[in-house]
């Protein structure tokens, strides 16, 4: 199969994956095998490709978010039908025994796995997965469509929860990429008021365009306070900068899977009983309602595409934030 290989991270400005062909992977017990049709770019495969993140295995092939037609199972995988087309988000597998996981926690447990990072991902013909970890998919979205939803939809659905928006609230959203070009349509169903804090022109225009009140960067004065904020940005200088936003009693939500170094603070940004949380990964549950709020909104996944063999150009537009919307691999 044709694939692309991380084999030692690097900067993505020096193209670090390879085009190689590797053998088909073999379902293992309870696993499917799909033909992939089309993988979702995310930051986190920035963070992988540049050693951001500690890596548990090399060489990799990277990308989480797979959209692809079953095309082999093991023995003991009934769960699916061979053709059926299926989803593949970051949670790759959880032990399902230990305290995290009982409690509905899986995204917590210490023993978990994730597509593109201990396993082999997306950016390849074919990928393997637990049938338990993969998800039946809308029939309104097409593929490239659909790829955006299981880690940018996924994790700006939990994001949303976490940062406990309620309905008519306002919404500032820091960092205006695939996640949040997705929450903004949630929180808009929800009948929220969402502020947009982003330096990119051309995602002030997208913001606009999906409903946002108003539009701004994050050094901007908006005309009041914010009930609740999320921040997909990987800056930690942030953080001061939307708690300095926020109203007593609002909790602001980091989204982000890496976060460069937090600044010091004066503790008067939290005081008032603001809150400051992470968001860790994503559950089975996260997904399922998100794919079916998806599809009741329906949600609008703006995306450009892209060929296999020009992943490593994508990244590093995707990484000069010069893809409007998600960016998606289509898998020849």
């Amino acid at each position: 199969m044709r694939a692309m290989l991380l084999r030692a991270p690097r900067p993505v400005e020096t193209a670090p994956l390879e085009a190689v062909d590797l053998p088909i992977p073999e379902p293992g017990p309870g696993e499917i095998r799909l033909r992939v049709r089309a993988c979702g770019l995310c930051h986190t495969d920035l963070h992988t490709l540049e050693g951001e993140l500690p890596l548990p295995r090399l060489p990799l092939i990277p990308g989480h978010q797979i959209v692809g037609e079953v095309e082999a199972t093991d023995s003991d995988a009934t769960r699916f039908s061979l053709g059926e087309r299926v989803g593949v988000p970051w949670l790759h597998e959880t032990c399902g025994r230990c305290d995290a996981c009982k409690r509905g926690d899986e995204n917590l447990c210490d023993s978990a796995r994730f597509t593109g990072y201990h396993v082999d991902g997306g950016y390849a013909q074919f990928a393997t997965v637990p049938q338990r970890f993969a998800h039946p998919l809308p029939d309104r979205f097409g593929d490239a469509e659909a790829a955006p939803l299981l880690c940018a939809g996924i994790i700006g659905y939990r994001a949303l929860r976490l940062s406990d928006l309620r309905p008519r609230e306002r919404l500032g959203l820091f960092g205006f990429g695939a996640a949040a070009h997705l929450a903004i349509q949630v929180a808009r169903h929800w009948g929220c008021e969402i502020w947009v804090f982003t330096r990119s022109a051309e995602h002030r225009d997208l913001a606009k365009q999906l409903g946002a009140a108003w539009v701004g960067s994050a050094e901007d004065e908006p005309p009041g306070l914010l009930d609740r904020a999320i921040s997909f940005a990987p800056a930690g200088r942030l953080i001061p900068v939307a708690l300095e936003k926020l109203r007593k009693g609002g909790t602001l939500a980091l989204a982000g899977i890496h976060l460069d170094r937090i600044p010091e603070m004066s503790y008067s940004l939290l005081y008032g009983e603001r809150a400051l949380r992470s968001v860790t990964a994503s559950t089975r549950r996260d997904a399922e309602e998100l794919l079916a709020l998806a599809a009741e909104i329906p949600l609008r996944t703006e995306v450009e595409r892209f060929p296999l063999a020009e992943a490593n150009e994508a990244l590093r537009l995707l990484k000069s934030s010069r893809i409007r919307g998600a960016g998606v691999l289509l898998i020849p």
